[in-house]
């Protein structure tokens, strides 16, 4: 009787310790090897390209506007030199443009000098303190060498995060794993966050030009190029939440779009 049951003992034993490396095979693979993580769908890579395609209209507008010099216009008044021409300025990053313009060809309700966009002889000329840390002089105003430079900083930092945002999606798209998706929202959300702060230090720059000397008065105005920067924040941000939520193991978008489904049937 004892042998029986030591017996049946020993094959329960068996069984299990079978079935353990049963468990323990299925987790590691064949080798000792680890499994997978799991691949992506095909509707989550469709809704990430989406996302990215988004976050490329973003980093189009960040280079349109760091590359042109429209971020601020200059006006004069329009009738400050007693002639038949005026003067106005814009600039941006990079350099500076000075525009003298015919009075005739300005609107008459107008008080100052401009837009930009009319016919006119224009002098431009490259900061020259990113070179030779040489102040730049518009109108007998000098410009805030320090806070214009900080602000080209910010922008191409940003413009570097977007750059490794836009690599941890490729390569999330080419190996079909999510796990690339965390670093590229912090890259995008962070890199729109630094264009807002550089919007703002340019800001601060401009003011502190128009307070260095107050012999000519001037006009002043955010241009266009501060427009696409500001939106292209905008939707740099938008795309890494997009990005975030893509990235959690339950999107709380296929929730409310399951639910909203439900509801309707």
């Amino acid at each position: 009787m004892w042998s029986n049951f030591f017996l049946q003992q020993q094959e329960e034993e068996g069984r299990g310790g079978m079935a353990a490396l049963g468990g323990l095979g299925s987790k590691t693979g064949r080798g000792g090897k680890r499994s997978r993580p799991p691949r992506m769908s095909d509707s989550q890579e469709g809704k990430i390209k989406l996302s990215l395609f988004i976050a490329v209209i973003g980093v189009t507008l960040t280079v349109l506007g760091m590359g042109t010099e429209f971020w601020v216009e200059l006006s004069q008044p329009k009738h400050f030199r007693n002639n038949q021409t005026c003067e106005m300025a814009h600039y941006g990053l990079w350099k500076s443009c000075v525009r003298t313009l015919w009075v005739s060809d300005i609107d008459p309700e107008s008080e100052t000098c401009g837009p930009a966009e009319l016919h006119g002889e224009s002098n431009c000329t490259y900061f020259k303190f990113y070179t030779s840390g040489e102040n730049a002089v518009i109108f007998r105003k000098t410009t805030e060498k320090s806070l214009h430079m900080a602000t080209a900083m910010l922008a191409l930092f940003s413009l570097f995060l977007m750059v490794m945002g836009a690599v941890c999606i490729t390569m999330s798209l080419s190996k079909s794993v999510s796990f690339f998706l965390k670093p590229a929202t912090i890259c995008f959300i962070l890199s729109g966050v630094l264009l807002w702060l550089s919007l703002v230090v340019f800001h601060q720059s401009v003011l502190g030009f128009l307070a260095s000397d107050h012999t000519i008065p001037l006009h002043h105005e955010l241009s266009w190029s501060v427009a696409c920067v500001g939106s292209a924040g905008a939707i740099l941000v938008f795309a890494g939440f997009m990005f975030l939520l893509l990235s959690l193991p339950n999107n709380p978008l296929e929730k409310c779009f399951r639910q909203q489904s439900s509801t309707d049937a």
